[in-house]
């Protein structure tokens, strides 16, 4: 080999590619790791949403191995955890409880320090991939497959092969680690008030394999499908589809979609069992109607309450909230809104109760029934048109 053929191989590997077809090619690669997380790693191993065929699981722990150098167990265990210990001092990444730039700068560093954590291992990792292949070569040789890597994208495409292979190592430790560890639990829009602080970032999946939609998910954590509104899409869902239909993939649970019975006039324990199925379907209307009514009564609370827009505009947003997530300055002056307006006093009280429909574990299906044919009777007679509205919505639910 002369030096001149080094130096051309050096320069341009063995593909001789342009700049253009480089950058496609590392979009193309690091996607494909991107929908390895979210298929294999997140919505199969972690949540057990769906179940793969051994062909698309074993390609994507291979390529998982070669791009990331992640072990299927650790990276699940992890992810459980955060899940049942979301936004306490146990999460392995809350930005709540360690800080936005901590998250976002050294999420990679926290999924590290936690993998060292045997106790996690032993109580989430459970029914991860537990073979020959995963003792001895995965699990085993982690920097040996993201090198193989390195050695492949020289080869491909010479020195500039070092460049491709640094934004593949990084993809997910931005992503995934930093992305939607910390901004998907701290900046974004939600379409339900779950019991953490997940957030949607953004409400097209694409870039991070629909991961973006993240309080959907944190909503309903065993779906297949991240998207939930009808302006929401999710790619590693498109994906999944595709699986399924080609026989390498059965999906095993989906978020509940609500149905409705427009012609009932009172509601009944098929009612009952749908509104407490569809629970957060539920809070999220009753968050619009919120909304319809704040906008029946601003001109009032602004004209002739003479409230301050600040308090107005904070007041709005905690009126937004689970009621049992207020603190008692919160509570405050809320009560101090309330003096000036009936209406909203109502729908927060009958928010609250509508709650503790599906929160009474000790009341029978009969008691229960009563309570919610009874708030649907107090609601239409309210006078509050939101509220009323709401009420006929609520008793349709089949």
């Amino acid at each position: 080999m002369t030096v001149d053929s080094i130096l051309d191989f050096l320069s341009n590997g063995l593909l001789h590619a342009t700049g253009w077809q480089i950058f496609f090619y590392t979009l193309i690669m690091t996607h494909i790791t991107i929908a390895g997380v979210t298929i294999y790693l997140h919505r199969c191993q972690a949540h057990r949403a769906l179940d793969l065929h051994a062909i698309p699981s074993h390609f994507f722990r291979l390529w998982l191995w070669m791009t990331t150098g992640m072990v299927t167990k650790e990276w699940a265990a992890i992810h459980r955890k955060h899940h049942a210990k979301c936004e306490t001092e146990e999460d392995p990444h809350s930005p709540q409880v360690r800080g936005i730039k901590k998250v976002l700068l050294e999420g990679a560093e926290l999924y590290r320090a936690e993998s060292r954590n045997a106790e996690t291992m032993e109580k989430y990792g459970h029914g991860t991939p537990d073979d020959w292949i995963e003792h001895n070569i995965y699990s085993k040789f982690g920097w040996q497959g993201v090198g193989l890597m390195l050695i492949i994208n020289v080869m491909l495409f010479g020195v500039i092969g070092l460049t491709v292979w640094a934004v593949q190592m990084l993809w997910i430790p931005i992503t995934a680690a930093g992305i939607i560890n910390g901004i998907g639990h701290f900046w974004g829009y939600r379409n339900y008030d779950c019991n953490d602080a997940a957030t949607n970032v953004f409400p097209w999946g694409i870039i991070i394999g629909g991961e973006e939609l993240h309080n959907n998910h944190h909503t309903f954590g065993t779906s297949a499908k991240l998207s939930s509104k009808w302006y929401e899409f999710d790619i590693g869902w498109m994906y999944i589809r595709i699986l399924e239909m080609m026989g390498l993939a059965k999906v095993k649970k989906v978020a509940p979609a609500p149905k409705f019975d427009r012609q009932k006039l009172v509601a009944d324990f098929d009612t009952l069992q749908s509104v407490i199925a569809n629970r957060y379907d539920v809070m999220s209307k009753y968050a619009k109607s919120l909304k319809r009514a704040w906008a029946d009564e601003l001109e009032h609370l602004a004209e002739k309450a003479k409230l301050e827009s600040r308090f107005l505009k904070s007041s709005k947003k905690l009126l937004q909230r689970e009621p049992a997530k207020l603190e008692d300055g919160q509570k405050q002056q809320l009560s101090e809104l309330f003096t000036h307006s009936k209406a909203l006093q109502t729908m927060h009280e009958m928010r609250v109760e509508l709650g503790l429909i599906w929160g009474r574990s000790n009341s029978t299906r009969e008691q229960l029934l009563h309570q919610l044919q009874d708030w649907c009777v107090r609601a239409e007679a309210s006078g509050i048109h939101a509220l009323r509205d709401f009420a006929q919505r609520l008793r349709s639910y089949a």
